[in-house]
């Protein structure tokens, strides 16, 4: 089974396109308005042009009307090829340190990453099946960003499958975060939930004594918590072939060279709105 650093080293590279300094303005320079409508819009146009209501479901975590303030306008703004491509640049200029550095193997990387991708079972995993089945970048950094995200959209579909079996909706999955430490207090605002909504989260939390009256985590919530994570490891596990599986093993300490390179340079910091964590 894939190892809880490999998974981590994967997202880090995957979410260089959300932190860029530049991620607003590249999106803004195709005709989208703000941070916000660039995020939904590239992270949902390898599905194609979906509606909200697809996002809503696939991303989960977000307050419907922050979508819907999103989407469908952005696809009358930009084209889809365009949004996918300023997607795949800003990914390329954004990892230029993590590849360049020193005792990193960005070809090898890339290519064992590829590979994991070509043995996934994705059955119930529409945003990892989306990525992968974009054209494949024949350049190395392209090539190693392409297949960070198919993985990390990959876990991501499973954890939210293993959410909405244990009964958690976008609400109170962010709040049992936030209460966890994996993200900030700013999570509301962020995900675009109000107060009412946010308190419903945690009187939800409260309700199977996950949380104290003050919100604070209890060793309940935190055993829970646990073991949303160890489902989803098992999903992920069950979705992939054993040479895929052999491979994420493999190639884990070159992948967390890179992961470093890009933590070094500031990009991605901790905590922040995605809950990745330090690999």
């Amino acid at each position: 089974m894939p190892t809880t650093k490999f998974w981590r080293s994967v997202e880090v590279l995957h979410d260089v396109v959300y932190f860029a300094p530049d991620a607003k303005a590249r999106y803004e320079a195709l005709g989208l308005k703000g941070y916000w409508m660039g995020y939904f819009a590239s992270r949902s146009a390898p599905m194609g042009t979906p509606p909200p209501e697809m996002v809503i479901a696939t991303f989960h975590g977000f307050a419907p009307r922050m979508v819907q303030r999103a989407l469908p306008d952005a696809w009358s703004l930009a084209s889809r090829d365009d949004i996918l491509t300023a997607r795949l640049d800003l990914a390329r200029d954004t990892l230029a340190p993590a590849t360049e550095a020193e005792g990193a193997d960005t070809a090898r990387v890339a290519r064992e990453l590829a590979a994991i991708v070509s043995g996934f079972n994705l059955a119930g995993k529409p945003l990892a099946a989306a990525h992968a089945a974009l054209e494949r970048p024949t350049d190395d950094t392209g090539l190693l960003w392409w297949a960070a995200s198919a993985i990390r959209e990959y876990r991501g579909d499973c954890h939210i499958a293993v959410l909405t079996a244990a009964g958690l909706d976008g609400v109170s999955a962010n709040t049992l975060a936030v209460a966890a430490g994996l993200t900030a207090v700013e999570q509301r605002n962020m995900r675009g939930w109000t107060e009412d909504e946010w308190a419903a989260g945690y009187a939800q939390l409260a309700s199977r004594g996950w949380v104290d009256a003050d919100g604070t985590i209890t060793e309940s919530g935190r055993s829970a918590r646990q073991q949303i994570e160890d489902a989803t490891d098992r999903v992920c596990a069950a979705g992939m072939d054993r040479e895929a599986t052999g491979r994420a093993i493999t190639v884990e300490e070159g992948l967390r060279t890179l992961a470093r390179a890009v933590l070094k340079s500031g990009v991605v910091s901790f905590p922040n709105p995605t809950a990745t964590q330090h690999p």
